[in-house]
């Protein structure tokens, strides 16, 4: 049953464009599933009435909407990285899922869509729920050339150093930065996993305006 319910999720999750980022167990009577964005998460998005509505935060709308119709069928409930403060530590529950590690320039990386990470929302079952292990190094060992540390043109991210935010938004000003607007942090980009996401131009170009309003 457990692996059954574990299939019905990632259906149900792919059916929307999200994809299951991993599992946890914050309690030894609790399961938290983390939901994340997938190849085919933008199409389906943009085919949803909060593409098109003209109201504020649309992702977030449509995630409340989707994710929370999952936890009502499913009979959990469900927790979002937005709609706070407080915020429930996405980040915290990541690094302990086994799939999502610090990379070298400090952002996370995931083992499938390495660091086009997109989570938008958790499953929290009030039961144990066997999860299947997830027991790999970070992929960024193995990883030889690590081009992420040397594809920002500002160095604004280091994994020993706060993130330089006005490096990084002046960059975003100049027409050299429009190559980061347009298509999403080149540091995140360069990542060889983040192929696996199947990234939309437009959808980091939406995230990027968000991060980056003008």
């Amino acid at each position: 049953m457990p692996l059954a319910l574990l299939d019905r999720i990632a259906r149900m999750a792919g059916a929307e464009g999200l994809i299951v980022m991993g599992g946890l167990h914050p309690a030894p009577d609790e399961t938290l599933v983390l939901l994340g964005c997938g190849p085919g998460f933008w199409p389906r998005f943009m085919a949803a009435p909060e593409a098109a509505d003209s109201l504020p935060d649309p992702v977030d709308r449509w995630s409340l909407r989707v994710i929370g119709g999952f936890a009502d069928t499913l009979g959990a409930s469900a927790a979002y990285p937005f709609g706070g403060p407080p915020y429930a530590p996405f980040i915290r529950w990541a690094l302990h899922s086994g799939r999502a590690f610090q990379s070298p320039v400090g952002m996370l990386v995931h083992d499938t869509v390495g660091m086009m990470i997109s989570y938008r929302g958790a499953l929290r079952f009030d039961r144990n729920i066997p999860l299947p292990p997830a027991t790999a190094p970070s992929p960024c060992l193995s990883c030889a050339d690590q081009p992420c540390t040397t594809a920002c043109p500002v160095g604004a991210l280091s994994a020993s150093q706060p993130y330089a935010l006005d490096a990084c938004h002046a960059f975003l000003d100049t027409p050299e930065g429009e190559d980061c607007m347009d298509n999403g942090c080149r540091a995140r980009r360069a990542c060889p996993l983040s192929a696996g996401a199947g990234r939309d131009p437009a959808q980091s170009a939406h995230h990027m305006k968000a991060f980056h309003p003008r």
